[in-house]
């Protein structure tokens, strides 16, 4: 008759496998499969286009995806700005102000540490800007480059994007992924539980004309 612990020698081998797949599973990155955007330095736009300007609604959504070995937190702004300009039925310029203080995340003590030197450091850097410098393409198939001002570190960024306009509205619909150490935010956690480098940043803008 087998014991108990022979039974279990005998089937670690299938067990291994699988407690590391589940472990693989529970710690997945959600930057994986989303457009990494390389930093470079800061452009200026090579000609500023006039055109008719719209006001960015304050129910759009300026959202983050952070995370971590053991897992993922989800976060973003309540208060930010911005205006896009439309010239011939295309978004020719656009810029939009974020105030950091306004940050919130999905767990309240995660929240005032992200506010801290560690992270923004709001005290020191209390906004954060992109300004638009270029847009490629057309539909839901353009290429959006520009300037992104975050904790007093400024460098050029480009994402794809999908961006809709109409004589009523614009909206911008993206995501994609930033390395926060680009821009001096090294906190890095606990040794056992290390925070990954890569934040995915989601877009859904909604803008109308001014009047």
């Amino acid at each position: 008759m087998k014991t108990p612990i022979l039974r279990i020698k005998k089937h670690l081998p299938w067990l291994v496998p699988v407690v590391v797949a589940g472990a693989l599973t529970g710690c997945s990155d959600p930057a994986d499969g989303v457009h990494k955007s390389a930093a470079g330095e800061a452009q200026t736009a090579s000609t500023r286009t006039a055109g008719k300007p719209y006001t960015i609604q304050p129910d759009s959504k300026i959202n983050f995806v952070g995370s971590k070995v053991t897992g993922k937190h989800d976060g973003g702004f309540t208060n930010f700005s911005g205006t896009i300009s439309v010239a011939d039925g295309k978004v020719v310029d656009a810029e939009i102000k974020i105030n950091l203080e306004s940050t919130w995340s999905d767990n309240q003590r995660l929240t005032a540490h992200l506010k801290s030197p560690d992270f923004f450091d709001v005290a020191n850097f209390p906004t954060s800007t992109f300004t638009v410098t270029s847009i490629e393409g057309s539909g839901a198939q353009q290429k959006v480059t520009g300037n992104l001002e975050l904790h007093g570190v400024t460098k050029s960024i480009s994402f794809p994007a999908d961006i809709q306009v109409s004589d009523d509205t614009v909206t911008v619909k993206a995501e994609f992924a930033i390395n926060r150490k680009d821009f001096g935010i090294m906190y890095s956690g606990r040794a056992d539980d290390l925070i990954r480098d890569d934040v995915v940043i989601k877009l859904d803008v909604k803008a109308t004309p001014q009047t």
